[in-house]
């Protein structure tokens, strides 16, 4: 599975906004890693971040 997509189904799955740090503890990704998809997702628009420092999948947003 590319990072990209266990990135977003753990966002999805998680179902509120977390942290990078907790993405990367439950996907067993490096931080570093995480961070850097991060970015490239919401560039993408695929991630958003409501709440400092917290991610969620963008079409979590309004559910």
């Amino acid at each position: 599975m590319e990072i990209r997509e266990m990135i977003l189904q753990t966002l999805k799955a998680a179902g509120n906004p977390i942290s990078a740090a907790t993405i990367a503890q439950l996907t067993g990704l490096d931080k570093r890693v995480v961070a850097q998809a991060l970015v490239l997702l919401k560039r993408d628009g695929e991630v958003i971040s409501p709440v400092r420092s917290r991610w969620q999948a963008a079409e979590q947003n309004g559910d």
